[in-house]
């Protein structure tokens, strides 16, 4: 049976924003430096999980001789800079607008700290002013990062819906226990190199954004493709 939706709350990073490849290559950068390779058998772990979690997960899985904060430090800059020309995902923005349009309040949920979600921010203010709250990686009330629920349930009492009324678009496995864990539905939009055997509890499965049908979940449909 399909629930009530009055919510949409979005991760941001793969999801709405293209970000992924950035973080790819400018691991590898560093890790290359000590003759190791990051490959699809670490990302797959660290995929939306906050920054302090995913760097604990590199550094003890290729066994580099430096602190998890000493491989932030590392690539701070780097990020900033790249960042700051990231581009929306096919279907990100429409989507967005169309719920906007018709009054369902929406938010960002992403594992993202406040100065590298400000590089991403820049060139999409006007965009980013539709949602109604926008939760990052290291608000202060949150006590746990993503595949804990804190996060999505933290957006949906800030804007006022009960949790179950939610629906949660993701791409990573660790977002998407969490939004189930938050007791949401959860429609996921997973890269492409990642086996689909990490979403099977998810409620739905599409493989872009431009292929979500909102009628399926009793959401008003679209004027016109997008």
């Amino acid at each position: 049976m399909i629930p009530e939706i009055s919510c949409i709350i979005y991760d941001m990073d793969g999801l709405l924003l293209d970000t992924e490849g950035i973080y790819t290559e400018v691991t590898q950068d560093i890790v290359s430096e000590y003759g190791k390779v990051f490959d699809w058998s670490i990302k797959k772990k660290i995929i939306g999980r906050r920054s302090i979690d995913a760097a604990k997960i590199i550094v003890e899985s290729l066994d580099l001789p430096i602190t998890p904060q000493d491989y932030l430090n590392s690539r701070k800059d780097v990020l900033l800079e790249r960042f700051r020309d990231t581009k929306a995902l096919p279907g990100a923005k429409a989507l967005t607008k169309h719920f906007n349009q018709r009054g369902i309040p929406q938010a960002i949920a992403t594992s993202s700290s406040s100065p590298i979600f400000e590089a991403k921010y820049e060139k999409h203010k006007k965009w980013f002013s539709q949602f109604e709250q926008i939760i990052r990686g290291d608000d202060p009330q949150l006590k746990e990062g993503k595949p804990a629920p804190d996060i999505f349930l933290l957006a949906a009492k800030r804007i006022g819906v009960a949790a179950e009324k939610c629906l949660v678009f993701e791409d990573a496995p660790s977002g998407t226990e969490a939004a189930l864990a938050a007791g949401m539905s959860v429609v996921v939009v997973p890269d492409p190199n990642m086996d689909h055997k990490f979403y099977k509890n998810a409620s739905q499965i599409i493989s872009s954004l431009k292929d979500f049908d909102p009628e399926y979940w009793g959401l008003p449909k679209y004027n016109k493709a997008i």
